[in-house]
């Protein structure tokens, strides 16, 4: 994997960390150009970047996952921030989720989440932090149908929006699976998601919420 981080100390800590792993790490650079040189040269299986990085210290690594994400279409990508970048944030959460993730810096503290993130990531899943979901997720209008929801069903939503499975919902919640897919079920109904070949419409549902 190729690693981004403009902070020397946490980036040279999460590669002793990944090595310990038994991950690979041929590159751990501090800027977004940097970032994308690395990718076009070792063509990693998966690249982890902060989102704030030299020169401005905005947006510059989640703009350099972006472009990567459309120079090489299906590159796996975990992003790493304080904070949530709603703008660059929702069109990366917008496009194809799949080896997708979103984490805030305090999951890092908590390496098992963090390894647990990375590798549904690496394994084409998606990762994104609670909060992320949550603060894009404000934006919801009473006009929109995405307000029928049931707090339940906004709940089980989220929790989609996440990228976590019915099976690992249900463990969150504390209900059976088939209540999960129940609540499911009616989330497709209530926001008028077709059963259409083709088209996945838990994706299209999580689509749905994040652009509300």
């Amino acid at each position: 994997m190729v690693l981004a981080e403009d902070s020397t100390l946490l980036r040279e800590g999460l590669v002793r960390l990944l090595l310990e792993e038994g991950h690979e790490v041929p590159a751990a650079v501090g800027d977004g150009e940097a970032l994308m040189a690395a990718v076009a040269e070792h063509s990693p299986d998966i690249v982890v970047a902060d989102v704030r990085m030299p020169p401005t210290h905005t947006d510059e690594g989640l703009r350099a996952v972006l472009e990567i994400r459309r120079r090489h279409p299906g590159a796996r990508v975990l992003v790493l921030s304080q904070y949530v970048e709603k703008k660059y944030a929702t069109e990366l959460m917008s496009g194809d989720v799949n080896g997708v993730g979103y984490l805030l810096k305090d999951r890092v503290a908590q390496v098992g989440d963090f390894l647990d993130a990375l590798e549904r990531v690496a394994a084409g899943g998606a990762a994104f932090d609670p909060e992320v979901v949550r603060q894009l997720l404000a934006r919801t209008t009473q006009a929109d149908p995405v307000s029928r929801l049931t707090p339940r069903e906004r709940e089980v939503l989220e929790h989609m929006a996440q990228g976590l499975t019915n099976a690992s919902i249900a463990d969150r919640l504390f209900v059976s699976q088939s209540a999960v897919e129940k609540h499911i079920n009616a989330v497709f109904d209530k926001l008028q998601l077709l059963d259409v070949s083709g088209y996945s419409r838990r994706v299209l549902a999580v689509l749905r919420f994040l652009e509300s």
